[in-house]
């Protein structure tokens, strides 16, 4: 049997508990926060009074805080479609009654609140250049991503297991930051995003789990090769107007670091939690080659964890154009 068909055989098994894990990670529309929880109500006379409030208190947060917020917002606004990218997977179609595609469909339409609430609040704070965040936004939609996944369901699982994790650390970070400085809203508003990436994240893991107990070899390899290679970052594309696809992604990056919302030792952290939370260490019944596998998987986050502290992050200012006036 072809790897595609035994891929296709096992998300078939997976998908006879497909209700359980709607029914345990995703939360129904009626049940579930919405944007206009964390928003001023424009229906009520203190609505121009809590914008202002908003609009103050944003003054106290440095640049740095709004370049990565924007990004942050402009990788959850693209992030609903990918869902055209997952309904593609081997064992995923896109017939209505397909198990897998409900939830592809219903785990996106509970993202895409996210990019809602954030791009409503930057607006709000009256800190950066909608417009440039607006292009950038359509730009990334536009120029898609490949994380090196094809249709395969076991790579991309890996992939949104750690990914998941990773958002769940800079919106949680965010929260942090904004609490300090008094931007209370913000802070909660962050933080129950963190929530749900957190429940999403524990979903992903929990299929990788399930996969490991059945085609424990070729899971592995899969994972494997995503650390090899390395996660992409769904902002990997990001540019600006008028610039090429992916020309924003490098100085992006040093500023999450340089303001601690998402750095190299998160990245290995995420990395250790992956492989404690499969419990790689005891999987038994693998080829030789998954072994070997396992053994680079086991030494990966103590090696870049190494390389990780001789990383310094540069102090460079930046001009980004989603900011206001940059010089």
């Amino acid at each position: 049997m072809s790897i595609h068909n035994v891929r296709k055989e096992v998300m078939l098994t997976l998908e006879k508990s497909m209700d359980r894990f709607m029914e345990k990670y995703l939360i129904p529309a009626e049940k579930i926060w919405q944007p206009t929880d964390f928003l001023p109500n424009s229906q009520k006379d203190s609505f121009i009074t809590e914008v202002e409030e908003i609009r103050e208190l944003s003054k106290e947060l440095h640049d740095d805080f709004w370049v990565v917020l924007v990004g942050d917002t402009i990788t959850e606004e693209a992030l609903p479609t990918y869902e055209s990218w997952l309904l593609d997977l081997d064992g995923v179609s896109q017939d209505p009654d397909n198990s897998w595609a409900k939830w592809v469909r219903t785990w996106t339409a509970e993202e895409n609140r996210h990019g809602d609430v954030l791009n409503k609040y930057l607006y709000l704070s009256g800190r950066v250049n909608m417009r440039e965040v607006e292009i950038s936004t359509q730009h990334l939609i536009a120029d898609g991503f490949d994380i090196g996944t094809s249709t395969d369901p076991y790579k991309n699982f890996v992939y949104t297991s750690f990914q998941e994790l990773a958002t769940y650390v800079s919106h949680n970070n965010v929260a942090k930051i904004a609490r300090k400085k008094g931007h209370k809203a913000l802070a909660k508003m962050s933080k129950i995003i963190a929530g749900d990436e957190m429940r999403h994240h524990k979903a992903y893991t929990e299929f990788v789990k399930e996969i490991f107990k059945i085609d424990p070899s070729e899971m592995m390899l899969a994972f494997h090769h995503m650390m090899k290679y390395k996660i992409v970052m769904p902002a990997m594309h990001l540019r600006q107007s008028f610039e090429t696809k992916g020309s924003l992604f490098d100085d992006f990056s040093i500023v999450a670091q340089r303001v601690g919302v998402y750095t190299g030792f998160d990245y290995v952290d995420i990395l250790r939690k992956l492989n404690e939370a499969w419990e790689i260490d005891k999987i038994t019944n693998l080829t030789p080659e998954a072994e070997k596998a396992r053994d680079y998987l086991m030494k990966l986050p103590d090696r870049m964890q190494r390389i990780t502290e001789r990383i310094v992050v540069p102090q460079t200012d930046f001009k980004f154009k989603w900011m206001l006036n940059p010089s």
